[in-house]
């Protein structure tokens, strides 16, 4: 259609505005993109391609160099859309290779692993495009010979990461390697197309006659490349993914390219009898699936009609059902007809081909493109040739025996990957199953270097062997010496190298190296210039002078100052890494006087240096592990950790630091590291620092556990205290719990020694010393063992063991530290019930002072009360035993022991006392105790003096009667009370009785009605008690004037004649009475009080008794009940007088009369008898419980109150 001239001229107006506008649009969003940050700069550069590739491609070449400046940018997204801008690009305009190239292959070069997998995707593209661009330039000029080249290397980079560390890495090599494979191998009529590759190159369309492309070097090549695949797949380490993304690979180049399709085969086959050990269960079930699939997308393809026989196995072994491989086979009639027709394309397609040109290599040799055969089976690999041995042999007989012989093997439990990849064999015996078997078996032979196939493999030829071996001329890749940074043509003088005559001929023919590919800089960076020819060498000892020493020193010196000096402004450039690596490699390489300097800088901000410090350090460390010595690593790590040290603000954990992080702590080291744990101020750093060395390196943890645990001895207590704490800690550990109890028994045993040995002094070497043990030596070996004992109880017994064999002083000082301790392990403890069970021999007081210090403030447990009793009737009959358990003994075994008790030191009998009244502490709390107070006081009383001297129970009555908060008024009249019915009455009941009024004088009309009760009870029979009882009415007269005139005349005049001076007071209270009170009191006892001398006395006494005798016994009573009246009415008066006294007392009981006891009295005295007669069992009673008559009581002074 004709378009006017006036149309054309406006068409290009509207065309020209629109390119502007393009134009401008693209430089505002690079501009953009350049200040902004990655999120909007990566949709600004999006926006750019689109303009560029897709709307205006004119504009190429004007910002070409704008957008590749992008892939030196730090972001890695951007990095990405600048490969795709190279991909998209080149696609565009082929011609752009040869200057973006260079730029992918850095980009292939990148550190971060996505940009190398996008490289890898983008490579995959453009290698086809690049081989297309190239085999169809006639003639390709030497840039284009350049690019392929680089191309070519780039291919074989790739290769290279098929062992990449990198997955994902892995898994794209793998897509390119199968793009490569299908590229370099010629289509056949069978092959499968895919629509989207319809259109790339084949290596059947590469010109015969082309410079440099050669076909068999690029057939070679991606049959090197397929070997390459094959061997990346048969690795026994291979991941579930990288196998997948590698059977899928295999299965699209057997579709493609049907002459691969026996290696193939042959793979899967390998692979089902090998799966990799190292998949778990669910990876096995996916591969297995995922062979499954490929093997099934293969069986459809019509070529693999002649291994039909090998899939179909491998598909039943993987489970497979025989009708779904019969609807996965290729229709014999569909496969004639695709046969045919691909037939007559691939006669079009080789019509259009060139008529094949002589090459003009070298070589002179003529090659003609090779006719593409029709697919037949391959030569026979070893695999082949030892099925075809192995299959005979496999008869019944044998596979039965090779069956039974495995059977030993056989492991006890199924392995899991077996059992999820077992399947039954259902065609067991037929031939196609015998077959499979042949080949799985000579698979595996074959893989191990044993059978007929790998023998003749051996037997071939070395001519052919050799030509087998050589690599592919695409795939020798020669290393070339970048002209970006070393500039082109550089000759190299002295360099000596071997070379061939055609080689030299070449050179000679060739004057310039060819010229490679250089990469797009960015517009900041220089781009040097290549330099031809060659030039005069310049050689630094022509135009210098040697230095001299001293200059040499301060040379080194200044770089290293400048060096130091420069932190600030190589920091704020971002190189603050290289500048630590060179400082630590130079102070390495140098002299004292730079590793000072150095250390100075490092001490002056330790917190900020501290990478230089470490680097330094670990650079001195790979010089002494290369054999030069350890002390310049010696010198530096003593260096920085005395520095630090000496620093008086270090606190901010910097020695913790260095000392964790370097790779070898010398015995100076921890020296050093010792001192820092020693002051106080650090002692927590320091410690902590060797907890964190004893956790975290196990290699030498016992000898920095060793260093804690010598801390734990130490004079200073708040570095002991520390350690010790640390240490428990420790003890926790299983594996260090051994070492820590040895060391501590080691230092208890040293208390066996009779002298203090001088480890304790800080000597190394185990020797006993002069000095005497004293109370700081003996803690010092006891410190770590008591603070471990709480922990763990077993420990106790070995004290108990040294204990024994210990001296005096020493076992004084083990009494009075081990409190705490046994205090922590409490009386419930197993082993110190047991220790109590079994006391050594020996250890006695050291049993008693556990058991004293358990049961200070609480009662006794009754498994420790019975452990106590076991043993003190069982073992040793000790009663300091029950001292500590006496509140949980019963009270008739209280009682029973009490006479022993008694026995014992003051001090001792005082704490007895103290439990047993609950008193310990300065508080009254006998409601544990199984004695009451007043129960204690009675059996005190009631003691056999035969078990018990009576100067200790007098003692023992006096500490209770101290005990004043616990002995009141109302505990005394109770203790009494029950001591006045006690028959016979006790030896020391009087001197209670004056001991009691002495404490309370309110008592006394009590006192009174006791004595009362004792002139019926017949008190002068009772020497001591008697002796008591005149001492008392002495102490309490006159209020015990009536109580005298009740006693009979005979024992009336005996109280006379002890105390005289009672006489005259008591006649003068009988004067005073009333004549009617007078009327009853006897002439007997008045005519005792009135008698002026003994003798008159003695005989008005001996008249009155004969009266008495000759008196009625009628009389008698009359006499008494008259007597009884008037005494009670003297009592009423009194307690009319005393009547707050008698408030608090017990109302008193009127004396009983015992008129049958006094008429046997006058009976007895009428027949002539001067004592009265008691029956038999009185008298046996008094004879047995009475104390000795000429026995004196010692007599207490008793305070008197008015």
């Amino acid at each position: 259609m004709a378009v006017s001239m006036a149309s054309q001229f406006f068409s290009q107006e509207e065309g020209t505005s629109e390119v502007v506008s393009t134009s401008e649009r693209v430089v505002e969003l690079l501009n953009m993109a350049a200040l902004a940050t990655n999120d909007t700069k990566i949709t600004m550069l999006k926006q750019v391609q689109e303009l560029i590739i897709n709307k205006d491609p004119t504009l190429l070449d004007n910002f070409l160099d704008e957008i590749i400046a992008f892939q030196a940018d730090k972001s890695v997204e951007v990095r990405k859309i600048v490969v795709n801008f190279i991909e998209e690009a080149c696609k565009l305009d082929n011609e752009l290779l040869i200057k973006l190239i260079a730029n992918l292959h850095m980009l292939l070069k990148d550190e971060n692993v996505n940009v190398v997998k996008k490289s890898i995707l983008t490579m995959t593209q453009l290698y086809k495009v690049a081989l297309q661009w190239v085999a169809r330039s006639r003639p390709p000029s030497e840039q284009q010979e350049s690019c392929w080249d680089l191309v070519t290397e780039m291919a074989a980079d790739i290769l290279l990461l098929l062992e990449s560390d990198n997955d994902g890495m892995r898994t794209h090599a793998v897509k390119f390697v199968e793009s490569l494979i299908v590229t370099l191998s010629p289509r056949t009529a069978d092959s499968e197309v895919p629509k989207r590759q319809d259109g790339d190159i084949s290596l059947e369309q590469i010109p015969p006659d082309h410079q440099f492309l050669k076909y068999n070097t690029l057939r070679d090549l991606g049959k090197q490349a397929v070997k390459e695949l094959l061997k990346f797949m048969a690795h026994p380490a291979i991941s579930s993914i990288n196998l997948t993304a590698a059977l899928g690979s295999l299965a699209s180049i057997a579709r493609q390219r049907p002459m691969f399709m026996a290696e193939v085969i042959q793979a899967y086959e390998t692979l089902h009898a090998n799966l990799p050990p190292t998949l778990a269960k669910s990876q096995v079930s996916s591969v297995r699936k995922n062979l499954k699939l490929q093997l099934l997308s293969v069986l459809r393809h019509p070529s693999s009609y002649e291994y039909q026989g090998p899939i179909s196995t491998l598909l039943l072994d993987l489970g497979t059902s025989q009708g779904e491989i019969t609807r996965h086979l290729p229709p014999p009639r569909d496969s004639n007809r695709k046969r045919a027709r691909e037939d007559g394309e691939g006669g079009q397609k080789k019509s259009r081909t060139d008529i094949p040109l002589p090459d003009d290599d070298d070589d002179k040799d003529t090659m003609q493109l090779p006719t593409i055969p029709a697919p037949a089976p391959s030569t026979q690999s070893a695999t082949d040739i030892t099925a075809d041995f192995v299959r005979p042999l496999l008869s019944p007989e044998n596979v039965a025996n090779l069956v039974l012989i495995s059977m030993v093997y056989l492991p006890d439990s199924m392995p899991a990957s077996f059992q999820s990849t077992y399947t039954p064999v259902e065609s067991a015996g037929t031939d196609s199953q015998i077959r499979h078997l042949a080949r799985l078996m000579a698979t595996q032979m074959s893989a191990a270097g044993i059978g007929p196939g790998v023998e003749q493999s051996k037997d071939i030829p070395v001519d052919v062997v050799e030509e087998e071996n050589i690599k592919p001329e695409g795939l020798v890749i020669k290393r070339r010496i970048s002209a970006l940074t070393k500039g082109q043509a550089i000759s190299v003088l002295g360099c000596q190298s071997e070379k061939t005559k055609e080689e030299e001929e070449e050179e000679d023919d060739a004057p310039l190296a060819k010229k490679r590919p250089e990469p797009i800089l960015p517009a900041t960076q220089i781009r040097p210039s290549g330099v031809g020819g060659r030039k005069k060498v310049f050689r630094l000892k022509e135009v210098t002078e040697p230095l001299t020493d001293v200059q040499i020193k301060s040379l080194k010196l200044g770089a290293v100052r400048r060096i130091l000096q420069a932190e600030r402004s190589v920091g704020s450039s971002g190189a603050s890494q290289m500048r630590v690596k060179v400082l630590a490699r130079l102070v390495t390489q140098l002299d004292i006087s730079v590793k000072a300097e150095v250390l100075s800088h490092f001490l002056n901000d330790p917190r900020m240096r501290l990478d230089l410090a470490l680097a330094w350090l670990y650079q001195e460390y790979c010089e002494y592990q290369s054999g030069a010595g350890e002390e310049g690593y010696q010198e530096c790590l003593i260096g920085i950790l005395t520095g630090l040290q000496e620093r008086p603000d270090q606190r901010d954990g910097v020695f913790t630091k260095v000392v964790l992080e370097a790779p070898l702590l010398t015995d100076s080291a921890l020296d050093v590291l010792r001192k820092y744990c020693e002051d106080e101020g650090r002692s927590y750093l320091g410690m902590s620092t060797l907890r964190d060395l004893i956790l975290t390196r196990p290699a030498r943890q016992f000898q920095y556990l060793h260093l804690l645990l010598d801390l734990s001895s130490h004079e200073k207590d708040k570095i002991r205290q520390q350690s010790l704490h640390f240490i428990k800690r420790m003890y926790e550990k299983e594996s260090l719990r051994p070492y820590i109890e040895k060391f501590a028994l080691n230092y208890l045993q040293l208390l066996v020694h009779p002298n203090p040995p001088s480890v304790l002094f800080g000597a190394d070497k185990d020797t006993e010393v002069a000095a005497p043990w004293t109370e700081d030596t003996v803690k010092q070996c006891l410190y770590l063992y008591l603070a471990l004992l709480p922990q763990n109880h077993k420990l106790i017994h070995e004290l108990a063991s040294v204990y024994t064999e210990a001296t005096a002083d020493i076992k004084r000082t083990v009494l009075r530290v081990i409190e705490t301790p046994i205090r922590g392990m409490g009386m419930n403890s197993p082993e110190l019930l047991l220790l109590v069970e079994n006391c050594p021999k020996g250890a006695e007081t050291l049993v008693t002072r556990c058991l004293h210090i358990l049961t200070d403030k609480v009662p006794p447990s009754p498994e420790l009360v019975k452990r106590v009793r076991e043993l003190y009737h069982k073992r040793l009959p000790d009663v300091r035993f029950l001292i500590p358990v006496l509140n949980g003994l019963d009270k008739k075994e209280v009682i029973q022991a009490l006479p022993k008790l008694i026995k014992l030191n003051p001090i001792v009998v005082k704490e007895v006392f103290n439990r047993l009244l609950g008193t310990q502490h300065g508080e009254v709390s006998s409601s544990l105790s199984p004695l009451t107070p007043g129960d204690l006081l009675v059996a005190l009383h009631n003691i056999d003096s035969s078990k018990c001297d009576m100067k200790s129970v007098i003692k023992a009555t006096n500490l209770c009667f101290s005990a004043r908060s616990v002995y009141t008024s109302e505990v005394l009249a109770v203790v009494l009370q029950q001591l006045m019915d006690t028959t016979p009455l006790p030896m020391l009941l009087m001197r209670t009785v004056i001991q009691a009024l002495g404490m309370y004088p309110r008592l006394g009309g009590f006192i009174m009605n006791i004595l009362t009760r004792l002139i019926y009870k017949q008190v002068w029979k009772y020497p001591k008690v008697w002796e008591g009882f005149i001492k008392c009415c002495q102490r309490t007269k006159p209020q015990s004037f009536s109580v005298l005139l009740q006693l009979p005349p005979p024992q009336l005049l005996s109280v006379l004649q002890t105390s005289p001076d009672l006489r005259d007071p008591l006649l003068a209270h009988v004067r005073a009475f009333t004549p009617h009170q007078l009327a009853h009191v006897p002439h007997s006892i008045m005519a005792i009080l009135e008698a002026e001398s003994r003798t008159d006395a003695g005989a008005e006494e001996a008249a009155q008794v004969e009266e008495e005798q000759e008196t009625p016994a009628q009389d008698i009573i009359a006499r008494r009940l008259a007597q009884e009246k008037s005494l009670k009415k003297q009592i009423e008066e009194q307690k009319g007088r005393n009547n707050q006294e008698m408030e608090e007392v017990a109302e008193v009981d009127p004396p009983a009369i015992f008129i049958a006891e006094e008429e046997e009295e006058e009976s007895l005295k009428s027949q002539g008898k001067e004592e009265p007669q008691e029956d038999s069992s009185s008298n046996a009673t008094t004879a047995e419980k009475s104390p000795v008559a000429d026995e004196p009581m010692e007599e207490e002074p008793v305070e008197k109150k008015d």
